[in-house]
């Protein structure tokens, strides 16, 4: 194997058990995991592996590694952990670029000394790198108000397979210059370019933040859902019965709330909430905001747990999640009716397979993200029945034409 330049490379020592877990599971040796420090690093580590044919897969922190196709083998697994800093934050024009490698929690943290918040709810929020929650599309239940990770993403800097720099976008919030290959990036599994560089638009901190859920019935759910729209709730989510149960709550289905903004308004929006709620026959419960950090351990916990995205039109979302398989825990988004779940105990591929068909019905999709390597091998875990694949497969040979990014690992085999 042709020598690689002089980047860092981790060591049998310096592994942390995570990191050793996930090298196993690529089959990689401590030395294929890179940490290059600079930009021009990780382009000296592209152009190297366009010029030999060597494969590679960008991550961030590694938490998402599992998620999706285990891939085709890999020459090295190249981490963004070291390009972590905060490059701008314009405070008064309410944007941030951060490297790709910064984490949520820090970004988060600087941004508290401003009122400022930057509105995504990912998996492992305390350690997901900005570059891996985009470059996943993993947004969480924040989109009611504020719309996915494409619609907050502004600019990008990333390095092309070939070892080239480039950016896209900006950093204002009205920029409509040259390609948007912040939407193409965004979701695409490290399979077109390694992200490098990120501008977000970010919000103010809202003053005060109350949390409800309203259980009852898809039929009072369903009646409720109309009303409810009009008082604008910043997290509006719908929850299946297994998820109420590990709360000790009744009842066919949940709908989770949250309202935020200035204390006389969070006030009467909670009221009023209360008010449709009860008049169309559901319970109201007032968890406090602790919830949603509940929501995310159920929904996303450690290794080894079974978990998936899924999504159908928002008018069948109700019925989807009152008909989900025993033992799965499931919530979803009640505009975009998109959804995760996490199985409780060992899956059954028939029912795994029914649950992806009721999906497919309803205009939707079912996506494996973490299983046993024994399920994965019985169940597609992309499972991507539309007919956008071979327009994906050509975007993918103009931006990788040897296929060396992260291959087989997405939909398709891409």
């Amino acid at each position: 194997m042709p020598p690689l330049p002089d980047v860092l490379t981790a060591t049998p020592d310096s592994l942390t058990p995570r990191w050793r877990d996930r090298l196993a599971q690529l089959h990689l040796s401590p030395e294929q995991l890179l940490f290059p420090q600079t930009v021009e690093e990780l382009g000296a580590i592209a152009r190297h592996c366009y010029t030999h044919g060597q494969t590679y897969r960008p991550c961030g922190a590694g938490t998402k590694l599992p998620w999706g196709r285990e891939g085709a083998p890999l020459n090295y697994l190249v981490s963004m952990a070291a390009l972590n800093g905060i490059i701008d934050h314009a405070v008064g024009d309410l944007t941030i670029t951060v490297a790709a490698g910064a984490t949520l929690a820090t970004v988060q943290s600087h941004l508290a000394a401003s009122d400022q918040f930057l509105p995504l709810d990912p998996s492992y929020p305390q350690t997901a790198t900005l570059g891996g929650i985009v470059a996943t599309g993993d947004a969480g239940s924040w989109r009611q108000r504020y719309g996915g990770v494409r619609d907050l993403l502004l600019g990008i800097g990333f390095v092309r397979a070939d070892g080239t720099a480039a950016k896209a976008g900006g950093r204002v919030v009205k920029n409509v210059a040259g390609y948007d290959l912040m939407k193409l990036l965004t979701g695409s599994f490290g399979t077109l370019a390694t992200i490098t560089e990120l501008t977000f638009r970010t919000y103010p901190r809202p003053a005060m933040g109350t949390t409800q859920i309203y259980t009852g019935s898809l039929a009072a759910i369903t009646a409720a859902s109309g009303p409810l729209l009009k008082i604008a709730p910043v997290r509006w989510d719908l929850c299946n019965r297994e998820l109420l149960r590990q709360w000790d709550l009744g009842g066919e289905l949940g709908m989770i709330l949250e309202f935020a903004g200035m204390p006389a308004t969070v006030k009467m929006q909670q009221d009023q909430g209360g008010a449709i709620a009860q008049q169309a026959g559901l319970k109201v419960t007032s968890p406090g905001n602790h919830l949603w950090a509940r929501v995310g351990d159920q929904l996303r916990p450690g290794d080894g747990a079974m978990m998936g995205r899924f999504g159908v039109s928002p008018a069948a979302l109700g019925e989807i999640l009152t008909t989900v398989p025993p033992g799965i825990v499931a919530l979803g988004h009640r505009q975009s009716g998109l959804g995760q779940f996490c199985y409780t105990r060992s899956p059954r591929l028939d029912e795994l397979r029914r649950f992806r068909r009721r999906c497919e019905q309803n205009q939707g999709f079912l996506t494996l993200l973490t299983a046993p390597p024994e399920i994965k091998a019985q169940f597609e875990p992309w499972g991507y029945p539309g007919n956008a694949v071979g327009l994906m497969r050509a975007v993918k040979a103009q931006f990788d034409p040897q296929n060396l990014l992260s291959p087989g690992c997405f939909v398709g085999g891409i």
